[in-house]
């Protein structure tokens, strides 16, 4: 084989394997048919399942998951009024809410759709030169009326995000992440990661999120295409 057929046979294979990677590296756009259908107007936040080893997650994001509703133009059901109802019921564990049948909660609540949240990370996390508080969590919008799924996103925020360790050295970069992990601690910053990551999660109009709700000015207005 000649030096330039060597040559167009190396350059054909790298730029087939540029494609076969930029091609993977797609986007993966969500579907919104089932939810344009659906139309839901009120929204039944169920407590977040918690996976991870911190105790007050659970109620750290319910707390800050009905804000971006609110603000995409739903109606939110207060959570109070639902928690309490599930105690009332005997359910007082986040997983035995969610396995509350979908035509179950309609008839008690009369929610048009439900939101069943998973935090799969919460709280402080420590390495040899860094020390950052993490809250990750996965959400899924179900149909009340047919049980479908209309909806289902993930996100994640860390307060690390916007930090700078340039200078001071590693004895500086060691003492930093120390004094962070105390902080962090001490003022349980994970819950305002909590709230980030809530925005992230379920705000509207943002790629692959919630649509608008019909109380919202840009309802049906949303740029998905």
């Amino acid at each position: 084989m000649s030096t330039p057929t060597i040559h167009r046979t190396f350059l054909c294979a790298v730029l087939a394997t540029a494609a076969l990677l930029a091609g993977c590296a797609a986007p993966v756009k969500t579907d919104y048919t089932a939810f344009r259908a659906a139309k839901p107007a009120s929204i039944l936040v169920l407590p977040p399942v918690n996976e991870s080893t911190e105790v007050n997650a659970t109620f750290s994001m319910l707390a800050q998951a009905t804000y971006p509703l609110a603000e995409g133009g739903y109606y939110v059901m207060p959570v109070t009024l639902v928690n309490e109802t599930f105690h009332q019921n005997g359910l007082t564990v986040a997983t035995d809410m969610h396995e509350v049948p979908v035509t179950k909660l309609k008839e008690i609540f009369g929610a048009d759709a439900a939101l069943y949240m998973k935090i799969t990370k919460y709280g402080s996390t420590y390495t040899i030169l860094s020390s950052a508080a993490i809250v990750s969590a996965e959400a899924r919008l179900v149909d009340l009326s047919t049980g479908t799924l209309l909806w289902s996103g993930r996100a994640s925020a860390s307060s690390d995000e916007n930090n700078n360790n340039s200078g001071g050295g590693l004895a500086g970069l060691l003492v930093a992440a120390i004094v962070k992990q105390i902080m962090n601690n001490v003022t349980d910053a994970s819950h305002n990661v909590a709230g980030v990551t809530s925005a992230r999660l379920l705000s509207s109009g943002t790629p692959n999120g919630l649509l608008y709700g019909p109380r919202s000015p840009l309802y049906g207005k949303d740029n998905t295409n």
